[in-house]
């Protein structure tokens, strides 16, 4: 991704990609044909317009289609604005960072409202991409034709260090809630967070699997905060230590201490790469944008029978936006717009800016909690667990120099075989388990960074933005391997006949009301919208009946995925799942056997602001 002028966004394919995926893939063709090579598809192109008074319009139906006016060009001393003639709000944002790691320009337009874009006034002359924060598949291109100087996009420096969560290994422990003032951008005061033992993120567990396992949650968050949930996502334990969303809840000043066994029907749990977060129902999106996220490693003897590399080279990597005001303090996007009422037992959304808010996003997407931070690795295999921590942002991960990411698992344990993938989405709350092999390297800076999805156009795309840089130090002993086959828990046999479907669309007016929904019913704590029972496989079919991506988690259980759009699974998706990616019309086939626990569970879109909105159901296991 270029960050300059008359660098095009769509990230150039070199002969080094090629290079890599050769070798990747010849490794595997050595050792039997074991790793799959996963290669993109190409963008679509787009039309223009031009002239000294500009208007990019967005009309009705671009947050699929994209922007109407995709190309734009400002002539002389012209001017920039955005229409939105949408239902959904939408941003104007530069690909292009200032000094300070700032878009160039990022312009918010309620829908049905006009904005000025000023900053265009101030642009050298050249070509700047630009992009919708909230719909990044809606893309386009400003060509800005001025004598004169101007400011241009320039390099991130990625000056701060990469910070690696503290670890906590006890079989009992406390984190305490509270208030902290944590250093997130690089200069400037500290941004203040709501935390889990003062950090953000919070420390990451690492427990053996099969180990018990107890940690207390204390609230000591300000009065205003009320009451929290935490939920341990993806893993399998009782309804009463889910974090549910109306109950069992942690008051100001109380605690909660959540049962986690790590075993499943009986056996220790898989090698996974869970996370903890806040789930408190209307505030999961506040309260995750304000701090409340960890990570949560369950090890096995896997990885040193596998010979995986450990210790400094096993990295986690929180990847979350946030926005900020003056003197680094976090924006608040919860303040103002629309609510959420009961009526009759069901949610509605009613307020000046229905339909649902569609996004919380951030200008600045953080690894770790830093801004475009950089790490030192020698020239050796790295084993990096990628989680999208985002309220609604999705991400496409790649190396700069064209390498390939080799994942060799989700975060519910190992796929079958490595896949080498030159790009890896990852919708909000996902996670994949991924090798880096950096030998032969000395010397030279690889950054990690988001580029635009290219699987699909009917999707909601991915943000482009630059993530962290690796800096290439010298050579070192290596004892781990690239394994070409990865032993898997058995996946269940699903019955072919589909048990329960969900169908998550947009439902109500929305001029006068409407809401997320999951079959054409939004959320309502008290009502059961399935029973399964315990000890059965059922296989569900999740349906996106909606125009914008989802990103859908169930609860409870670790789940099989068996078919996308009638289709088997692409590799990637061959192992255990909890999260799925819902394109708009996309059918997505899922199996699990409710095993040990009964009780209320939850299936939820997991970008934040839909769930908050309405977009959750509960389903009950029962005897």
């Amino acid at each position: 991704m270029g960050m300059g002028p008359a660098r095009t966004v769509q990230r150039r394919r070199t002969g080094r990609l090629a290079g890599w995926l050769a070798g990747a893939v010849g490794l595997a063709l050595a050792a039997g044909g074991a790793l799959v090579a996963a290669p993109p598809s190409p963008p679509p192109a787009a039309a223009s317009v031009g002239g000294t008074s500009v208007t990019i319009l967005i009309e009705r139906g671009d947050a699929t289609q994209g922007f109407s006016t995709p190309t734009v060009t400002v002539a002389g001393d012209g001017t920039l604005s955005v229409t939105n003639l949408d239902t959904y709000d939408h941003t104007v944002t530069s690909v292009a960072l200032d000094s300070a790691g700032v878009p160039l320009f990022d312009v918010k337009v309620l829908h049905g409202t006009t904005m000025a874009i000023p900053a265009v006034d101030g642009l050298a002359s050249g070509t700047y991409e630009f992009y919708c924060r909230f719909h990044p598949n809606m893309r386009g291109t400003l060509v800005v034709d001025r004598a004169g100087g101007g400011t241009t996009g320039v390099e991130p420096a990625y000056d701060q260090s990469l910070v690696v969560p503290s670890v906590l290994t006890g079989s009992h422990l406390r984190l305490r809630m509270r208030e902290a003032h944590v250093r997130v951008l690089p200069t400037g005061p500290r941004t203040p967070m709501w935390t889990y033992a003062g950090t953000w993120p919070g420390p990451t567990i690492r427990r053996p699997a099969g180990r018990d396992t107890r940690v207390t949650f204390i609230n000591d968050l300000p009065r205003g905060a009320g009451a929290m949930s935490v939920h341990l996502h993806g893993d399998h334990h009782a309804a009463k230590d889910d974090g549910q969303p109306t109950r069992f809840l942690i008051q100001r000043g109380r605690s909660r201490t959540y049962h986690y066994p790590l075993t499943y029907g009986g056996e220790p749990e898989p090698s996974s790469f869970f996370w903890y977060h806040d789930h408190r129902m209307d505030h999961t999106a506040r309260n995750n944008w304000r701090g409340l996220q960890g990570m949560f490693v369950v090890k096995d003897a896997d990885g040193r029978t596998l010979r995986l590399p450990t210790g400094a080279r096993d990295v986690p990597l929180m990847v979350a936006d946030r926005s900020f005001n003056e003197g680094n303090r976090l924006a608040n996007p919860f303040a103002a717009g629309p609510q959420m009422v009961h009526r009759h037992g069901e949610m509605r959304f009613t307020g000046e800016h229905a339909p649902p808010n569609d996004a919380t996003t951030g200008t600045h997407v953080l690894v770790n909690g830093r801004y475009l931070p950089h790490l030192d690795v020698s020239a050796t295999r790295y084993r990096l667990r990628l989680l999208n921590a985002s309220s609604a942002s999705a991400y496409t991960f790649a190396l700069s120099d064209g390498r390939p990411l080799i994942q060799i698992g989700t975060g519910n344990g190992l796929l079958p075989r490595p896949v080498a993938r030159p790009e890896l989405l990852l919708g909000p709350a996902q996670r994949a388990d991924v090798l880096v092999d950096f030998h032969g390297e000395e010397g030279t800076r690889v950054a990690l960074r988001s580029v635009p999805r290219t699987d699909s156009t009917a999707g909601t795309g991915s943000r482009t933005a630059p993530l962290m840089q690796f800096r290439v130090q010298g050579a070192a002993r290596d004892p781990s391997l690239l394994p070409t086959r990865l032993p898997t828990p058995e996946l269940v046999r699903a019955p072919r006949r589909v048990t329960k479907t969900w169908r998550f669309d947009l439902t109500g007016d929305p001029r006068t009301g409407s809401a997320w929904t999951i079959n054409g019913r939004a959320f309502d704590p008290d009502r059961v919208d399935h029973r399964a029972r315990l000890g059965t496989v059922e296989r569900w079919r999740l349906r996106n009946t909606s125009d914008v991506t989802h990103y859908v988690h169930i609860h409870a259980e670790q789940w099989r995925t068996l078919s996308r759009d009638g289709r088997r699974p692409p590799p990637w998706e061959r192992g255990l799942e909890d999260t799925w990616k819902l394109d708009p019309g996309e059918v997505v086939e899922v199996a699990a056997r409710f095993t040990d626990y009964t009780g209320a569970f939850m299936i939820h879109c997991h970008m934040l602001d839909h769930e908050d909105h309405g977009m959750m159901a509960r389903f009950d296991v029962v005897p």
